[in-house]
């Protein structure tokens, strides 16, 4: 893993939800996607903690959870890897269960600025046609 820890995670402060939740659902993303593949060394949480700026117990905690969650190794002497063995979180069900609460946030916060549904579609609509020509 030879990228820069700023090139996989991106960190808001603003966004309410706390920084190792970030970064575990982060970390899903990229596995889900096939971006991480298993058996690939992420980067340490040392490296983590440097590039975003956050306490290394916060991205420590992080990994813990999603080796407990297996979806990440430890593998002693050398760090974390992506488990070898396909994580539930690769399952289709499984994705879109970890999408629940992003998607009750942005409903939430749209009903807050007095959005309707149509609107709010209309908004993710473009977004998503504006992340493909990226």
């Amino acid at each position: 893993m030879d990228k820069d820890p700023k090139y996989y995670f991106q960190i808001s402060t603003a966004s309410g939800v706390p920084i190792y939740r970030q970064i575990v659902d982060q970390v899903k993303t990229l596995i889900a996607t096939d971006q991480w593949q298993p058996g690939v060394f992420i980067p340490s949480v040392r490296n983590v903690s440097k590039a975003l700026e956050v306490n290394p117990m916060t991205v420590s905690k992080a990994y813990s959870l999603l080796e407990k969650e297996g979806v990440l190794q430890s593998v002693r002497g050398r760090g974390m890897q992506v488990a070898t063995v396909k994580s539930a979180a690769n399952d289709l069900r499984d994705r879109q269960e970890e999408m629940g609460p992003l998607i009750d946030q942005v409903i939430d916060r749209a009903r807050q600025l007095s959005l309707d549904y149509q609107q709010l579609q209309d908004l993710i609509t473009k977004a998503w046609e504006d992340k493909d020509d990226e």
